[in-house]
């Protein structure tokens, strides 16, 4: 630029740029044709008493694109790294919570039956507390076990003096006495009864073992060859159940269980009992169906109460469903009585695994 003309270069084309008032580099980048941005310098000269004045743009706009690229894989890299941070932050956390992990299948197994104790080699930071956990397990089980032991021996002990006094009742001198006799006959088989129902009540193992199981292929052939010998008849004595059952209950109470259960069946059936043990997916279904005379609709309700049975002659006590409920209600559990497609009765128990030892 001269006082009187100025020169522009062809690349402009009609392009106005706002070019830098003072000498330098322009702060901004200055705006030019077909949506460049140009990067200007002016300088200013003096010659032969003449200013001269001197602007100058370069096109940044491929620099500005490479930036962009440069900034996109900047951030994807970034995106990238922070990805597999969190994986590896992931497995480093999976990896130092596997022995949690570990022991919570062991405990899952414990409820399960599967076994008794948990494994004894783990970190030293779980070491405390798997021993105390093994500890109170094998507490409880020796525990459970006395308890069953002494009431066991009370249970003998008191059978003498009953029948002592059963035996009195029955002595001649109170024959002449027959209301006071029978009184008494009464009171004593109450109490009987009674001593029984407790006795039983208290030796449940109920939710406390959690490494306890029923193995249904080991015990319940000589459970059906002690019924076979028990009741002497010509039954048919049948039971299915799924591959590898294992119930995750109490051996003793389950044998008391299913032992009442099949034993009033027995006594009732024509010729035929069947018990299954079918697996739910929150649980178990035990069905015990006879052929024998069954039980009217309106007569279930009252025969689920203790000591109330259909036929007074028949051995038992309330079909036996009173021991079955005081086991139900110790495991939650629920009992139905329902007619059997065999014609008899049909009794159906629904254990729930979830609410077992919750």
């Amino acid at each position: 630029d001269l006082p009187a003309r100025s020169w522009r270069s062809r690349s402009l084309w009609d392009a106005e740029p706002t070019w830098p008032v003072g000498n330098g580099m322009a702060e901004d980048l200055l705006d030019g044709p077909q949506d460049q941005r140009l990067l200007a310098y002016r300088a200013t000269y003096r010659r032969d008493g003449q200013t001269i004045t001197i602007n100058v743009a370069q096109d940044y706009t491929p620099i500005l694109k490479s930036f962009a690229q440069v900034r996109l894989s900047g951030l994807g890299l970034v995106g990238l790294a922070l990805l597999v941070l969190l994986l590896l932050q992931r497995y480093a956390v999976k990896l130092a919570m596997r022995p949690l992990e570990r022991a919570r299948q062991q405990i899952a197994q414990l409820q399960q039956g599967q076994r008794q104790q948990l494994d004894v080699q783990a970190p030293v930071e779980l070491q405390p507390l798997v021993e105390q956990i093994n500890h109170l397990l094998a507490h409880t089980d020796d525990t459970l076990k006395r308890s069953r032991h002494a009431l066991g021996n009370l249970g003998h002990a008191l059978k003498t003096p009953l029948a002592v006094l059963g035996s009195l009742v029955r002595h001649e001198e109170l024959a002449a006495h027959p209301d006071l006799q029978r009184n008494l006959e009464q009171q004593l088989e109450q109490i009987q009864q009674r001593v029984s129902r407790e006795l039983g009540r208290a030796r449940l193992a109920g939710e406390v073992l959690p490494g306890s199981y029923f193995d249904c292929a080991k015990e319940l052939a000589p459970l059906f060859e002690t019924l076979r010998m028990i009741h002497r008849r010509d039954l048919e004595l049948r039971w299915h159940t799924h591959e590898n059952c294992r119930l995750p209950w109490d051996r003793e109470d389950m044998l008391e269980l299913l032992g009442n259960l099949l034993d009033n069946a027995c006594k009732f059936a024509r010729s035929e009992v069947r018990l299954q043990i079918e697996q739910l997916d929150d649980g178990y279904l035990i069905t015990v169906d006879d052929d024998g005379p069954g039980i009217p609709e309106a007569r279930r309700e009252a025969v689920l109460e203790r000591g109330t049975r259909l036929d007074e002659h028949a051995e038992g006590h309330g079909l036996g469903l009173g021991i079955v409920r005081d086991i139900l209600a110790a495991w939650r559990g629920e009992l139905s009585l329902e007619e059997s497609e065999l014609g008899g009765l049909c009794v159906r128990i629904r254990l729930g695994v979830h609410s077992q030892r919750s």
